[in-house]
């Protein structure tokens, strides 16, 4: 489980093809990762990978085939930065919301706007997702935890400040850009509950 908090940015150093799935090598020096074990898990970019062989200079993990094919991760080359975010702990604050690292989809950016020192971004989602997204609900995007503004069909908006667009990958992104989703665990949840017979 994770909050959607972002601890740092890596680059991806390696990426290895193995029968169709891919290992990567992620640089992520800063992270304190030489405290961690191997299996443990680490959110990069909102995917929730298994860590393998973590050194205070990075990681390296194993991405299957599915993986690839469903999130941005099969769009990765070497030197692309990626979002990280350890697992929490029962010690930890949830200083974003509920995220389980499941993409649920992608997305695209549709624009980004100024907004005064921030930036608005408006992403366009698949049909299937636009349905547990909520104006002042939480979405998870390349594993940052956001607020919705605004939704209008298939689009959402949301406003970036200053601080998250620097600290994040998300003020990298381009208008038609693909963004990794996940909706709000709790819509979810809710959504079965309701249909529940």
């Amino acid at each position: 489980m994770f909050t959607g908090i972002v601890e740092k940015t890596g680059k991806v150093l390696e990426l290895a093809q193995a029968g169709g799935d891919v290992r990567i090598r992620v640089e992520a020096p800063g992270m304190g990762l030489e405290h961690s074990n191997e299996g443990d898990s680490i959110a990069v970019s909102g995917v929730c990978l298994t860590m393998l062989q973590p050194r205070a200079s990075g990681f390296m993990a194993d991405v299957s085939a599915e993986t690839l094919q469903l999130t941005t991760l099969g769009e990765m080359a070497i030197g692309s930065r990626v979002n990280l975010e350890l697992a929490l702990t029962l010690a930890d604050r949830l200083g974003g919301h509920l995220v389980t690292g499941h993409v649920d989809g992608m997305g695209r950016l549709v624009s980004r706007t100024p907004d005064g020192r921030a930036e608005r971004l408006e992403f366009e989602l698949p049909a299937e997702l636009a349905r547990y997204v909520a104006k002042k609900g939480s979405i998870c995007i390349n594993g940052v935890s956001l607020t919705v503004n605004e939704t209008q069909g298939r689009r959402f908006a949301v406003c970036l400040i200053p601080h998250t667009l620097e600290i994040t990958t998300l003020g990298e992104l381009n208008p038609g850009d693909a963004v990794n989703i996940e909706v709000d665990l709790v819509a979810r949840y809710l959504e079965r509950l309701s249909n529940h017979e």
